[in-house]
């Protein structure tokens, strides 16, 4: 059985300890591969730079993606995300303090799965990363291989 990973691209290092810590409390033993910048996703995604030799041939289950991110933003990863076949259907999980609508459409109209605001209270954003995590590795069904 092959485990369902997460990417989680966060360059705040304190959202990326809460993330982690809310996760493992869900009970979720999934692995977590984290970048701290879009540029790193995309290499992580496309085996690319030092992510050429990256173990594993599957794609993550989900990419849980801030949009304010050094060298590319989210909304820029997204895009480019959508564009390859490789990723077009991969699910895409906008998680960010950001509540400006703007940057909700836009998620959006580049195809984001969903858009979740990170609650500012821990109880309420360990509640809510338990709650992605639970959906997209355990309840969602991804479509088939081609």
């Amino acid at each position: 059985m092959i485990t369902k990973t997460i990417l989680l691209v966060e360059d705040n290092p304190q959202d990326e300890m809460l993330t982690l810590r809310a996760l493992r409390r869900a009970n979720l033993a999934n692995r977590v591969d984290v970048a701290r910048d879009g540029q790193q996703a995309l290499d992580y995604l496309f085996r690319e730079g030092e992510f050429t030799h990256r173990e594993g041939a599957e794609l993550p289950a989900v990419v849980m993606l801030d949009i304010n991110l050094p060298r590319l933003s989210g909304l820029e990863v997204l895009e480019r995300l959508r564009t390859d076949a490789r990723t077009k259907l991969l699910p895409v999980v906008i998680l960010t303090s950001s509540d400006d609508e703007q940057d909700r459409l836009q998620s959006y109209e580049n195809g984001a799965n969903s858009f979740v605001r990170k609650p500012v209270d821990f109880a309420e954003f360990a509640e809510t990363v338990a709650r992605l995590g639970i959906y997209w590795l355990a309840t969602n069904e991804p479509p088939l291989k081609r």
